[in-house]
């Protein structure tokens, strides 16, 4: 067994470092405090949205648990942005940027002040991605667990998730909804905290998390406002000691094997694109050669058993009443979908943790292998003339698998809203939005705003949606994201013109523009101007990679 306090040790012991103990014993610290392994628990508690709402509570649990299995814990704050709230506007640029921020910042806080293990508590959608990057990097004994999902509203006797208000708009300036529906729905989507509650990001990296091994089995589906919840995290807190005692690092969890099955469980439940994004950029910081292809492959031989929202009936607490993540995990493993040998932070295998979980009787939000949804799994890589590098699609058991139609084309996701919003938008047509990817946008913002208004129109299944930028999870629909090269660097889509045909097939996994001479266009095509010369989107656009690559920042 290693040195528990290996790290921190340089900080604190010996003479010469009376100075650094001196800062800490006028606030409230001990020597004996000092001289026990430092734990930090990281959270993104912040006032501008529900989903992180509860991470300082559940630090105190967290903390307490710490000290009550003999270490001493070291609260740190970083940052989040709300996908939802900044939807549709410029600010939802930060979204992605965010990631490689809070990422920087748990790590250079756990570099600087020498913590020994780390807790990571994690909601909104680039927290937990976040959390997982940077404890990758440092590679020092680490527990992250979902601060949970938030409850379902209630509109007018039945149950509604936050994806829902975004079709709603749609459906208003379809008069299909009247503003006053819009008004009492939006006051009840969000009853209170917790992350948004259907199978969107924030549920899906929960979910991977879980799988993949870096939170203990049975915790993270635990909703948001569950006094269990308080429990769970105090017994987080008990786990960061054992893990440290163990000394058991995420390079001996994050494995290809782990990996794999992570990719299984989102397509085994519907889950986000963004999964794809993350996935491969957690796999970078590990040194795992995780490519678009391999999640393809993965997802191909993966039912899809889930019933969850936004395609499905349930909400994220419901399939915690069904018994939680493990219950999809459980039959993913019997089903030979996901290996259940793969090691977690408990120091247990996938398939022990799993070994215990009570599937409720009766219930419907997940699927038996015998009677899956589909035969394959939900997430879908596309490629072809105008994705080279790959790109992105959702797939539902009801979402159309081809589409053949003229491209209406759109340099901004504002533009392109205006003519949905607008009825300008015309059945059979493929809504191009370009130059918002990573480095064109810079940021890659989700077009949820524009897909929902799509749906809320009543034209998700005539209707098409490709762009370099990227979707919530909420979205439905044939709608393509994560084109790649981005058309910021001279990607395939800066080629396209309006009237352009363009193809979309599913089942062959292309997308192509029809008889486009796209080389012969780029001849006579220059950058757009950087929308930012400066500050943090400038420094991001400079240092970030293509969305097939995780959209990474390098050196």
């Amino acid at each position: 067994m290693s040195d528990p306090r290996r790290y921190s040790r340089t900080l604190y012991d010996g003479t010469s470092r009376a100075a650094a103990r001196s800062f800490l014993l006028g606030i409230g610290y001990t020597h004996e405090d000092l001289e026990k392994p430092m734990v930090g628990v990281a959270h993104s508690w912040i006032e501008t949205m529900p989903c992180n709402y509860n991470h300082r509570e559940l630090a105190v649990h967290v903390k307490n648990g710490v000290r009550g299995a003999g270490g001493t814990p070291m609260e740190l704050n970083t940052i989040a942005i709300s996908d939802g709230i900044t939807m549709g506007t410029e600010g939802m640029k930060s979204s992605l940027v965010s990631r490689e921020v809070i990422a920087d910042s748990i790590e250079l806080v756990a570099r600087g002040h020498y913590f020994d293990g780390l807790v990571c508590i994690a909601s909104c959608d680039k927290t937990n991605p976040a959390a997982m990057m940077a404890a990758a990097r440092l590679d020092r004994p680490a527990v992250i667990v979902y601060a949970g999902s938030i409850m379902p509203g209630n509109f007018r006797g039945r149950p509604v998730a936050v994806g829902e208000i975004y079709e709603a708009i749609g459906a208003v300036t379809a008069g299909r909804m009247s503003e006053a529906d819009l008004r009492e729905l939006e006051a009840v989507v969000c009853p209170g905290a917790g992350a948004c509650g259907g199978q969107y990001t924030a549920n899906t990296m929960s979910m991977v998390l879980e799988v993949i091994g870096l939170s203990p089995v049975g915790f993270n589906s635990i909703p948001a406002v569950d006094p269990a919840k308080l429990a769970a995290s105090e017994e987080v807190g008990r786990l960061a000691m054992r893990v440290l005692e163990a000394d058991l690092r995420p390079s001996q969890v994050l494995t290809r094997m782990a990996f794999e099955n992570a990719v299984a469980v989102v397509a085994a439940s519907g889950g986000s694109t963004n999964a794809v994004l993350h996935l491969i950029a957690v796999a970078r910081e590990v040194g795992v050669d995780l490519t678009v292809d391999d999640i393809d492959d993965i997802s191909r031989r993966t039912p899809l058993l889930c019933d969850l929202k936004p395609a499905g009936r349930f909400a994220a607490y419901e399939l915690h009443k069904a018994g939680g993540i493990a219950v999809l995990t459980k039959h993913l493993i019997e089903g030979g979908h996901v290996d259940g040998s793969a090691l977690t932070v408990t120091g247990r295998t996938l398939e022990e943790e799993c070994a215990t979980v009570t599937e409720t009787p009766g219930q419907e939000v997940v699927r038996p292998l015998s009677n899956p949804f589909s035969a394959e799994g939900g997430l879908v890589i596309l490629k072809g003339n105008l994705a080279p590098e790959g790109s992105v699609v959702k797939v539902a058991h009801h979402t159309p698998h081809v589409h053949s139609g003229p491209a209406r084309v759109f340099n901004r996701e504002e533009d392109a809203l205006a003519a949905v919003l607008g009825r300008n938008i015309n059945p059979g047509e493929t809504v191009v939005i370009r130059y918002e990817g990573p480095k064109g946008g810079p940021g890659m913002r989700e077009m949820l705003q524009v897909t929902a208004a799509i749906v809320g129109q009543g034209l998700g299944d005539s209707v098409a949606l490709v762009t370099d930028g990227r979707f919530s999870g909420a979205t439905q629909g044939l709608m393509v994201g994560h084109v790649a090269p981005e058309a910021a660097v001279g990607g395939p889509l800066a080629a396209l013109r309006d009237g352009d045909v363009v193809r979309i097939d599913v089942a062959s996994r292309t997308l192509d523009a029809v008889d486009v001479d796209i080389v012969e266009r780029l001849r006579d095509w220059s950058p757009p101007e950087p929308h930012y010369r400066t500050g943090v989107f400038a420094k991001y656009a400079a240092q970030v990679s293509s969305a097939s690559e995780g959209a990474i920042t390098r050196p």
